[in-house]
């Protein structure tokens, strides 16, 4: 399969969401993806989705314990029918602090929460395009009552592909257990994704008579790139923030570990807490930076991009926005040297 080159539909004004996305489709990206920060993740894929023809557009991710499965599969179902069957929907977790405090709604057993909100909102679709009867009773969700007048009735591609986002062994786990795509962390490394994720995925597909080449595996790439040395100078400097930001995170830790590097985290926490960006940033090295991000002339890093993750995932995203100035011809020679034939 060739590998997908995705992007990021973010840091916009929603007036210039239409646009931008046009000009990602014209890039030649395979799929905008948002996010959720300081805006909900759907309104930005409601007004791609109505502005373009042929982008797949996704959440990587919407926070799924900030809504019940219900309202997650009414937004979802709206945005699948308004772009045509060009949604792929991406779940995450978020952890029990932002849950708890920020949404004020239960975290606890995540993975098997998670899992039993996919099987209920399989059911919720199922209910809207067949009208079968509401009966799913899990561990913490239900679905048991519809009237026909909240029902949004049948589309013509019910068949959403719902990813799960994460990083540990047992959210991967869990992600070959319910899910029809993963999203993997970029903060990551090959190995990692060979060592850790996919044998994890592998086993918990195994639970559904599938293996974890029927899950399609994503996954955000660090690229610090620019036109001359100063600005991938800059570039390399604003990945190494972003790794200590979160490596300075328990649940990424394991990332660290695996580069012989898990001495870190303790002493990123703690730099965290005091607030302290830059002692944070130079205590990561280049070899993690070598690893982590690809490196070079955006007219260069495609190749790269193709050589390190072909035959690993299934898609990649550039996880930087795409500049609302950016040339599409420039951009379009960057995909198609991702996706050129090895």
């Amino acid at each position: 399969m060739t590998l997908k080159i995705d992007c990021q539909l973010r840091d916009l004004d929603f007036t210039e969401v239409g646009e931008h996305a046009c000009k990602m489709e014209d890039m030649g990206f395979d799929a905008a993806w948002t996010f959720e920060a300081g805006q909900d993740a759907f309104t930005p894929l409601t007004l791609a989705a109505a502005a373009t023809k042929k982008i797949h557009l996704g959440t990587n991710i919407a926070v799924a314990f900030g809504r019940s499965p219900f309202a997650m599969a009414q937004q979802a179902w709206d945005i699948q029918k308004l772009s045509r069957g060009r949604l792929h929907l991406g779940l995450g977790t978020q952890v029990r602090a932002h849950i708890e405090r920020r949404f004020s709604m239960p975290f606890d057993h995540p993975a098997r929460r998670i899992s039993d909100y996919v099987a209920c909102m399989k059911a919720i679709f199922d209910n809207f395009q067949n009208g079968t009867k509401p009966d799913y009773r899990g561990e913490f969700y239900q679905f048991t009552l519809m009237n026909p007048f909240f029902n949004p009735g049948p589309i013509d591609h019910p068949d959403i592909p719902i990813y799960l986002a994460g990083v540990n062994p047992r959210m991967c786990s869990a992600a070959g257990e319910v899910a029809d795509g993963f999203h993997n962390h970029p903060i990551h490394t090959v190995g990692y994704i060979k060592d850790v994720v996919r044998p994890a995925i592998d086993e918990g597909a195994k639970s559904r008579g599938k293996t974890v080449d029927d899950i399609l595996i994503q996954t955000m790439v660090l690229i610090a790139s620019g036109d001359t040395q100063e600005q991938i100078d800059k570039a390399v400097e604003d990945v190494r923030l972003q790794i200590a930001f979160y490596g300075s995170t328990p649940n990424y830790r394991g990332v660290l570990e695996h580069m012989d590097y898990g001495h870190l985290g303790k002493e990123l926490s703690q730099l965290m807490r005091q607030g302290d960006m830059d002692a944070m940033k130079k205590l990561i090295p280049d070899d993690i930076i070598d690893r982590v991000a690809i490196v070079g002339k955006l007219s260069d890093v495609g190749p790269k991009v193709r050589e390190r993750y072909e035959g690993v995932v299934d898609r990649v995203a550039y996880y930087y926005p795409i500049p609302k100035d950016g040339l599409i011809a420039e951009w379009k020679a960057f995909t198609d040297s991702v996706k050129a034939a090895a």
